[in-house]
């Protein structure tokens, strides 16, 4: 039940901090579906997929959860990542992928220490 509370908290915060960054920034959300970059935004993000869904498996054997928390990082960081490129490169005049790095930065920190968190929740 802490897990579920926890994730939770989690995802309205990462909501809550991309909602207040875009109004720091002054940023109207864009989708890039709405963008020439559409095609090529399909094609990156399932070839990413692709990839990770082909590694899991191995990643699931080794069955170590640093292994998967590192993982779940890297893909986080390479679809984000991506996601801020793709707003840098077809977005022009906007800040979206500012928010979209902040975002990234932020869930990187918070997926690195979740152990931390977690125990501290349980002691």
């Amino acid at each position: 039940m802490g897990f579920v509370a926890f994730f939770i908290v989690l995802t309205s915060l990462m909501f809550l901090t991309e909602k207040f960054t875009n109004k720091i920034l002054r940023v109207q959300k864009v989708k890039i579906s709405e963008t020439a970059g559409k095609n090529l935004d399909r094609w990156g993000r399932g070839i990413i997929l692709l990839v990770f869904l082909s590694l899991l498996w191995f990643v699931i054997d080794f069955n170590s959860d640093t292994i998967i928390k590192y993982y779940l990082m890297s893909y986080l960081a390479i679809i984000l990542g991506f996601q801020a490129i793709m707003e840098f490169i077809f977005i022009k005049g906007s800040k979206q992928y500012i928010s979209t790095m902040i975002l990234l930065i932020m869930s990187l920190f918070i997926i690195y220490n979740v152990d931390k968190f977690l125990t501290l929740e349980q002691m």
